[in-house]
């Protein structure tokens, strides 16, 4: 083979491998840092933002694409999970068999998680114990987001 085809296919060939590491870095630079619905909405360093008083009265489920999935009445605890046992099943891979529960606990609700592989995140910060919720706040679990609305 001539030369000048070995020089042309290892510029080629430089380019496809730049054009791979420039993939995998925007893809993970884009999990670390969402854009559109998510950033926007980034919660006060201070802690939990509570744009609503009273009571929670729904969920609010969205796909990772921000499109509304359904809505869910609080009424009794609800179990979220890929498992048929739950009552919020979201087509989502990277939520566990039973991965969250919300539950009335005293005079409001708490999220909590069931020891998922991908933890539970209320308002961007991981639930490690059951922690009461309100409307306002977001519940991240996998790449599903539940709103929390009264």
């Amino acid at each position: 083979m001539p030369p000048f085809v070995l020089t042309v296919l290892k510029v080629l060939l430089l380019l496809l491998l730049y054009f791979f590491l420039y993939r995998a870095v925007r893809s993970i630079t884009a999990d670390l840092y969402p854009r559109g619905r998510e950033r926007r909405r980034r919660e006060p360093r201070g802690g939990r933002a509570r744009r609503g008083r009273g009571q929670p009265g729904r969920v609010v489920v969205l796909d990772p694409e921000g499109k509304k999935v359904g809505t869910y009445r609080l009424e009794g605890p609800l179990q979220i999970g890929r498992d048929s046992t739950c009552e919020i099943r979201p087509p989502d891979t990277y939520i566990s068999q039973v991965h969250t529960r919300l539950a009335p606990r005293g005079d409001g609700w708490v999220v909590e998680d069931m020891g998922s592989t991908n933890g539970t995140y209320l308002n961007q910060r991981k639930v490690q114990v059951p922690t009461r919720i309100a409307p306002g706040d977001r519940i991240r679990i996998g790449k599903t987001v539940l709103e929390v609305r009264k």
